[in-house]
């Protein structure tokens, strides 16, 4: 089934993590990193299907390589904890092909990306074992692009000039017109025992000395307007929808009726609260609108239990009231036929929990597997990137060829623990769990859809029995009834049969709600019919009408005889 996941990361020199790295490990290929003359190799990763570079119109066309384009994304951020790309990971439907992959990929690169001026390097994976778990990655550019290929700034120094006691900031470029205005940059001056930031001409007036060089500006300068906006969580909102709409009009497109939605419950309009986990299997099946998950069915029990004690007790005590007539008989015997609707009713809600949860279990069971692999690789691997950090701390620096090995050791390392956290959070995500989610929370809750199919079983032996009982409760007016004439009997049955069968309906419609479901009703009903072996109401009208002309026409005959003799006596 098509899940929706997106997640967002920033590829940071911060983290320890490089943009030559981070590419070089989603298309499994090797690029040398020239920034810090790392050498980064992953042509033995397995599991790559796909990998493309989009470009918008404005960059140089020697970027289609990644190796240059990443190296020239390097090359242009300079501190130690630069920003150097952003990353997508999202979770492709199981229900396409790789070719309709790449389409839905392509779409969605080109209309939220690259029109937008990004740099795009995406490449789809696919695992082994094929189809358990494909996915994407798209690493984009961070930093804006100019019309002539060149780089964009980030944020740019921006000066808090005065002129007349007024405050306002510019750039360098736009304090070379402002300063012809007769806007000051402001430095500090010493005033005192303090140092108070004023303009040159009115400092100098009053013989203040200089403390430093460097003139007054905003805290973070001036952000880039469109780097802002890529930064901003309503973009983010923006790309997570755009995944989604791009996804279901794949889905659409080749006739597919699965979809996904990218808001969260409260903003579907949900009642459920995301931090209450039910465990996946009640989750997924709620959200369907299938009763049979874990809290509504323990709900729903209890509820069906004062339901059906109400009924016993209202047909046991129309059963001792029974006497000899048919409509007496009817009632009791519609009312029996009604409890029998319920019971059935029950047992085929049963039934399909019973058909569901040892499917979901088997999943759940795989699924719990592969994440104890998962959850075991980033222990180790996260043990040995520590010793081999801890490491090159002790390393000399003027061991300069150890240091590369280790740094290129490290990032690989780094590289393998993010495709390793990303893929618990898509297997999790896939299992409507929380990135966080502790392996225990995991096992607690296939201990408990274990229970619950146990709770089942029980529950059907339950209704089976009360089933059974209702059978020999019909025995009782069924065996009355033979000193009627059947078909009189059957017809007021009959007649009182609608109404019946809409109180059993408009109970258990109050009992379930919404999730009351039409074609189970009837399925019960036409079980009950089967089991009491009734004729159709078509077939015991059309017989009761024959008999009733036959009677009539014998009721004529004798007439027709006398008027005959009368006519002969005239003559």
């Amino acid at each position: 089934m098509a899940i929706y996941h997106l997640e967002a990361k920033v590829v940071s020199r911060g983290t320890g993590r490089s943009a030559c790295a981070a590419s070089a490990y989603m298309s499994c290929s090797a690029i040398y990193n020239d920034y810090d003359g790392v050498q980064h190799d992953y042509t033995r990763k397995q599991g790559l299907v796909w990998e493309q570079v989009f470009l918008p119109d404005c960059a140089p066309a020697e970027w289609q390589d990644r190796a240059v384009l990443w190296n020239a994304v390097e090359e242009a951020e300079k501190t130690k904890d630069s920003r150097l790309a952003r990353e997508f990971v999202v979770a492709l439907p199981v229900e396409l092909s790789p070719e309709q992959w790449k389409e839905l990929l392509s779409d969605f690169i080109q209309g939220s990306s690259v029109s937008d001026g990004m740099c795009a390097d995406v490449a789809i994976h696919d695992p082994d074992p094929p189809g358990h778990n494909p996915h994407a990655h798209i690493l984009l550019t961070v930093r804006p692009l100019n019309p002539d290929g060149s780089w964009q700034y980030k944020t740019e120094k921006e000066y808090l000039c005065v002129r007349n006691d007024e405050e306002r900031g510019f750039t360098a470029v736009e304090f070379k017109e402002a300063q012809a205005e007769g806007w000051e940059k402001q430095y500090p001056y010493k005033v005192g025992r303090k140092k108070v930031y004023l303009a040159p001409s009115e400092a100098e007036a009053k013989g203040y000395e200089r403390a430093s060089k460097h003139p007054k500006s905003t805290k973070y300068g001036r952000r880039n307007p469109i780097s802002e906006r890529w930064n901003s969580d309503e973009q983010l909102v923006l790309w997570r929808e755009a995944w989604a709409n791009a996804v279901n009009r794949s889905l659409d497109r080749y006739g597919f009726d699965e979809r996904v939605d990218h808001r969260s419950n409260a903003a579907r309009g949900l009642d459920e609260q995301p931090t209450v986990h039910e465990g996946v299997i009640a989750r997924a099946l709620e959200k369907k609108g299938i009763v049979s998950d874990r809290c509504e069915l323990n709900r729903q029990i209890k509820r069906d239990n004062a339901l059906l004690r109400e009924l016993k007790a209202q047909v046991k005590k129309l059963m001792q009231a029974v006497k000899n007539s048919i409509p007496s008989l009817a009632e009791a015997m519609e009312s029996v036929r009604g409890k029998m609707i319920l019971f059935l009713y029950q047992l085929r809600y049963i039934t399909g929990g019973k058909n569901r949860l040892p499917k979901n279990l088997n999943i759940m069971n795989d699924k719990l597997e592969e994440y104890v692999r998962i959850a075991g690789e980033i222990k180790e691997k996260s043990k040995d990137r520590s010793a081999l950090l801890a490491e090159k701390k002790a390393t000399p620096a003027i061991n300069i060829l150890k240091h590369r090995d280790l740094s290129r050791r490290i990032a690989e390392l780094t590289e393998d623990l993010e495709e390793l956290r990303s893929e618990k959070t898509v297997l999790l995500a896939s299992m409507e769990y929380a990135s966080d989610t502790p392996l225990s929370a995991v096992r607690k809750d296939v201990a408990a859809i274990e229970a619950n199919l146990k709770k089942l079983e029980q529950q059907e032996q339950r209704y089976i029995a009360e089933l059974n009982t209702a059978l020999s409760e019909y025995e009782e007016p069924k065996a009355q009834a033979a000193d009627f004439d059947p078909d009189e009997l059957a017809m007021a049955q009959l007649a009182i049969r609608p109404e019946k069968e809409a109180s059993v309906q408009s109970k258990v419609r109050e009992t379930y709600g919404d999730k009351y479901d039409f074609w189970a009703m009837i399925g019960a009903q036409k079980d009950a019919s089967r089991m009491l072996n009734e004729e159709g109401p078509h077939a015991i009208r059309e017989r009761v009408h024959r008999k009733e002309q036959e009677r009539q026409r014998e009721n004529r005959e004798p007439v027709l005889q006398h008027r005959k003799k009368d006519r002969g006596w005239e003559r």
